[in-house]
Formats: structure tokens, C-alpha cells, sequence
């Protein structure tokens, strides 16, 4: 650490957040590779060490040979306001150098909100924001993550996307980036040129987008012959087989998760309408429970950690669950390392599981309902019933539970006020099977939490056509809703309608949010995933400056046959099943789970190890 930067730290908050050296951190030597790559988080260090993804692509780039990979996060506010008064630039935790310096600057892009985060990040290392504007002595900037889905609002300050999964394809780019290095053939567009061949890699300097009068897209197509059409998503297909970071990193501060996350299978077999990810991470792959008991113990040796949350779409879904949990229990019981799961699904929710899994036996437990009526219930293709709701309750107040939570949505098409004012009924029904269960633990007084967030139309899903409810009307049924609660055991919260708004915007949003984006950094917006940093009066000017309706994105019905600004990745699902499952919605029939009936999405054909 430079003392430049020692000399900063004593002025901000966290000071732990920026100085690197955590156990199992891995450095190299900078001379001595062929292609160094800066893995940026675009928000803050808790949050980024806390994502298993980031430290899945960390170690499997440093495992290769001629490659080295370092972390970035973004500064929180006191840090960076130093950092520009002392004129530091963004710098990686294992070096200290400067991002800039690195060949790849590579950026996960887990939400739309952290887009901000992103422009702030270049702005701090010193690189333009617009690809077009870098010159060729500059990093290739690199993004990936779920919202690549639909890269386009971003395009403008990407050089390259990678979509998908990237445990094999980003080191198989980054071996391309070191052959061209060494052959002599490299340029930042022959790189970016023969990096569009690779399956799962989207270039969008290769491609032009056109426009139709009244502002949809009408195409966007490849320059080049050489240049795919469309790009199809990466997947790792055998799971026991891919990477996993069987020595996490250790922070020194407390993060969002401190304990080993066992990502137990990827995909969802539910189908959900409202949900990306059960529709974006398909096929189901699973990881075997010997694998998997293997994986948590080398963990566990090489970090100290006492806790262990076994992480997928739906836990109870995965078929191994039983055997899993009796593996670990096994040891993971004598050395006192209790085991945590995620939400649950109330139909697959029994006394067997709480009495396996520690995290049960102790604190709250949550459910996610979605929707207050059984109508609507069937719309989104939820496939519970409040009967499978109370069944789970009543096993857990049983159990000595008072406190529950419940996960709802606002919101949602074809939404009523007596679908909202369900919400307050079931959190009543709830809260009385309390009362009627005999064996309740009657020391502690029960509450019901209800959790309401805002339906957000995203890309890859049947809803992906529907317009999010106006922010007028999104807030009228959070006031209905919060007055048809009347009883103070029952506690409701919500998210700021105006944050889901903006969310909406981007999510279904095309090149020209660009614009939008340069005039935000212009004002000087970020961390607008954070209460107290997000201000929607600042971005309503930025769209004003840009000449941009935000309504357009977030609040219009899309075309059925309108070509969508996403329509240049192939995600794995046919759009003819997602408009059946449209269909279906607004015809209350729901869609049976993928092992009950295989539906035909079209995800089969990418194939996969133990997939459903």
C-alpha cells in the first residue's frame, strides 16, 4: 500500500474495506503473466465479498497459467470523496495498482442500479465512459452478469459482454487474449473481432441498431458476415465437474454473508412468470451430495467459517436434500457448523427439514406467497395454494416459531384491490392459525411480517411484454394495502415504488438510455441501490436533459411481434413459450413444474449433466 493512500484511510469509516491482504487472497506476479484482468464490483466491498459468483470467476481466471486477477469495489462516499482530493485513482485490493493499468477491466453487473456505480468506477480510474472515445492503449472493458440479458441500455460503455455462465468461457477468452499477445496479432478490435466467435460473447461495436418512427428498435443486426446473428447464452453443464472456491476469501470486516455458500444447483423447475432467473438460468443441473459434502468441508478447513448455507433458485427442489443433509450433518454437527437454507416454498416445506437444518430451529422463517389470492396466484404460476401455506405455518408455530415473514408483490398484471386487500387477509389467516395451533410457544408474542415489492417487467419472461403499473397507482395500492392492516402483530413494509420504477426502465431499456446514463454521472448520481444516496428527482432530470421518457420504457404495453432490444440474445427459452405462458396467465392456467411435465421451452437443447 502506497502512503498516499495509508495516509486517506484514517479519514473514512471502514477503512478495511479498501486494504486487501484477506487469508486465502491470491497474488502474482504482474511480469510474469501474459493478460491481468481487474474484476470490478460495482458497489460496496460487503456486499461484492459477499457474492458467490465473484469469487467463482476470481479463482478459475487465477488458475490460469499466464493470467492474473485482481478485485475492485466501489468506494463508498467518504472513500471516494478522499480518493479525488488526493487524486488517487480506482485501484485493485491485491496490488494497490491502478485499474487502469490491467488489460481487462471486467465489471458483474447483478442489478440495474449499479449501473451509476459503473460510470462513477471508470470515472474514478481515469477511462472514458464511451467506448468509442477509449483509445487503443486502454483496457477492454468486460461485462457480465444477469442483467447482460439485456446489455443494451449499457452497450455504449462496454467493449464486450459476456452472457451466461463464465466459469469456462471467460478463461477461454482470456487464453485468446494471451495467443494474440504472444503472436504478435493483437489489436483492441481484432481481439474484440474474434472474441464475437466465441459462443456466449456479445460485441457491440459489431452491430447496428436501427429504429422505427415511433422509437421501438426495429433491428440489430451484425456488420460483419463473420459476426453471429444472435448470441446464445454459455452454460457449464456438468456442475460436480465446475469450479468452486474451495478456499474463500476471509475478510477482515463483517459482510452481507459471512459464512461458505454451497450453490447446490443451478436453474428452476418451477416457472414462475414474473421471475428471470428461473427462466434465464434453465436447465436445471444439479451437484451431487458427495460432491457438494466435499466441497463444504475443504471450505470449511480453509476458512473458519461456522456456517454453511446451501444456495439454489428453490432448495427443496433439489433431489439429493435428504442425503445432502445427512452428509454434512454428519460432521458438520460435532464441529458445531450449523447449516442455513433460503427461503422456502411452502408446498415442499415439512417437519423433516426443520428438525435437519440449524437455521431453522432458530430465528424466523420466510415464505413467499407472492400474490393474496389464489387467482392471482394462478396467474403468475405460483402453484401454491393457501391451504400448502397454512400446513407450513402450522409447522412451524408447532415448532416453538412466533415469527414469520412473507414475500409479496405489488403490482402484478391483472391485479386487482381485492388481490391487494388478499394480502392483508392471508397475513390475518396466518397470524390466526397461531392461535389455533395448541402447541404454539406462548412466551414470545407472534408476528406476521409482510414484505411488498413492486412487479417489475423483465426480459426472458412471459411478462416480459406487460407495462409496469403507473408509480401514481403503484403507491395508491401501497396506502390501500397498508390501511386494510389493522392489527399491530401483523408489520408491513414496502419498497419505494419510484426505485422499482427506474429499475423497470433499464431493465426493458435499448441504446439510447446511454444518454440518460451520461447526463446522471453528469449530476453525480450512485449507490442508487442505497436509501440514502438514490434521489428519483435527480434521474427525472437527467431524462429530461437526455430527451427521454422514462414512461416509454417502464409503462407501455410492448408489442407481441415488436422486436425487443434483448432480442439479440439467445437465453436458452423459445419467445413462443414465453407467449404461451403469456397466454396461459391471463387465462388463470397454470404450467406444471419441469419434473412433473416437460412444458417445452426450448432449454433441453442446451444440454446439461443430472438436468431436469
Amino acid at each position: 500500500m502506497n502512503e498516499k493512500l495509508r495516509h486517506i484511510l484514517r479519514y473514512v469509516e471502514k477503512p478495511g474495506r479498501y486494504v486487501g491482504g484477506e487469508l486465502n487472497e491470491i497474488r502474482k506476479d504482474r511480469d510474469s503473466v501474459f493478460c491481468r484482468v481487474a474484476f470490478c464490483f460495482p458497489d460496496t466491498y460487503e456486499i461484492g465479498m459477499s457474492n458467490l459468483g465473484v469469487r467463482i470467476l476470481y479463482g478459475v481466471l487465477n488458475n490460469e497459467e499466464e493470467v492474473l486477477c485482481e478485485r475492485a469495489y466501489a468506494p463508498w462516499t467518504d472513500m471516494e470523496e478522499q480518493m479525488r482530493l488526493s487524486s488517487i485513482p480506482l485501484f485493485t485490493h491485491e496490488s494497490g495498482e491502478p485499474v487502469s493499468g490491467f488489460d481487462i477491466v471486467a465489471f458483474t453487473l447483478q442489478y440495474e442500479l449499479s449501473y451509476s456505480n459503473v460510470l462513477n468506477m471508470l470515472e474514478l480510474s481515469g477511462i472514458p465512459l464511451l467506448a468509442s472515445e477509449r483509445s487503443e492503449d486502454m483496457p477492454v472493458i468486460l461485462g457480465g452478469g444477469p442483467c447482460t440479458y439485456n446489455p443494451e441500455p449499457v452497450a455504449d460503455f462496454f467493449d464486450i459482454f459476456s452472457i451466461g455462465e463464465g466459469e469456462e468461457s471467460l478463461p477461454e477468452l482470456a487464453r485468446l487474449f494471451v495467443r494474440m499477445k504472444k503472436d504478435g496479432t493483437y489489436s483492441k478490435s481484432a481481439f474484440l473481432r474474434e472474441a464475437s466467435h466465441l459462443e456466449g460473447f456479445y460485441v457491440p461495436s459489431l452491430y447496428d441498431v436501427s429504429y422505427n418512427p415511433d422509437g421501438t428498435v426495429c433491428s440489430i443486426v451484425p456488420r460483419y458476415p463473420d459476426v453471429p446473428a444472435k448470441v446464445r447464452k454459455r452454460i457449464v453443464k456438468d456442475m460436480d465437474a465446475a469450479f468452486y472456491p474451495d478456499k474463500p476469501l476471509v475478510p477482515y470486516l463483517e459482510t452481507v454473508h459471512d459464512r461458505i455458500v454451497l450453490e447446490v444447483f443451478r436453474g428452476c423447475i418451477r416457472g414462475c412468470r414474473f421471475c428471470q432467473a428461473g427462466m434465464v438460468y434453465r436447465p436445471v443441473r444439479e451437484r451431487s451430495p458427495e460432491v457438494l459434502c466435499r466441497m463444504a468441508k475443504c471450505a470449511f478447513e480453509t476458512s473458519g467459517y461456522d456456517e454453511i448455507s446451501l444456495s439454489s433458485l428453490s432448495i427443496s427442489d433439489y433431489t439429493g436434500l435428504s442425503e445432502l443433509t445427512d452428509r454434512l450433518l454428519e460432521w458438520t454437527e460435532p464441529k458445531k457448523v450449523s447449516l442455513s437454507l433460503p427461503s422456502m416454498r411452502v408446498d415442499s416445506f415439512s417437519s423433516d427439514l426443520m428438525n435437519r437444518v440449524a437455521s431453522i430451529k432458530t430465528g424466523g422463517l420466510t415464505f413467499a406467497p407472492e400474490a393474496g389470492t389464489q387467482r392471482l396466484r394462478n396467474v403468475i404460476n405460483k402453484n401454491v395454494t393457501e391451504e400448502d401455506l397454512l400446513h407450513a405455518v402450522r409447522l412451524a408455530f408447532s415448532s416453538g416459531k412466533t415469527q414469520l415473514k412473507l414475500y409479496f408483490m405489488n403490482g402484478l398484471p391483472t391485479e386487482t384491490d381485492e388481490d391487494i386487500e388478499g394480502i392483508a387477509g392471508l397475513a390475518k389467516t396466518v397470524l390466526s392459525e397461531y392461535y389455533r395451533t395448541e402447541k404454539r410457544n406462548r412466551a414470545q408474542a407472534p408476528q406476521v411480517t409482510i414484505s411488498v415489492s413492486c412487479f417489475i417487467p423483465k426480459p426472458f419472461t412471459p411478462f416480459q411484454w406487460e407495462a409496469q403499473t403507473s408509480l401514481e397507482e403503484l403507491e395508491r395500492r401501497q396506502i390501500l394495502l397498508r390501511d386494510c392492516i389493522t392489527d399491530r402483530k401483523i408489520k408491513y413494509n414496502w419498497h419505494d415504488a419510484d426505485v422499482s420504477r427506474l429499475e423497470a426502465v433499464f431493465a426493458r431499456g435499448n441504446r439510447k438510455l446511454s444518454s440518460v446514463l451520461l447526463e446522471a454521472r453528469k449530476l453525480g448520481v450512485h449507490f442508487d441501490a442505497w436509501d440514502e444516496c438514490f434521489d428519483y428527482g435527480v434521474w427525472m432530470s437527467a431524462f429530461d436533459a437526455a430527451g427521454i421518457d422514462p414512461g416509454f420504457y417502464a409503462n407501455r404495453e410492448m408489442g407481441e411481434n415488436e422486436f425487443l432490444p434483448w432480442d439479440i440474445i439467445d437465453c436458452g427459452v423459445d419467445k413462443s413459450f414465453l407467449l404461451r405462458e403469456r397466454k396461459n396467465a391471463y387465462a388463470g392456467i397454470t404450467t406444471p413444474s419441469c419434473r412433473e411435465k416437460c412444458s417445452g421451452c426450448g432449454a433441453s437443447r442446451l444440454g446439461g449433466k443430472n438436468s431436469c
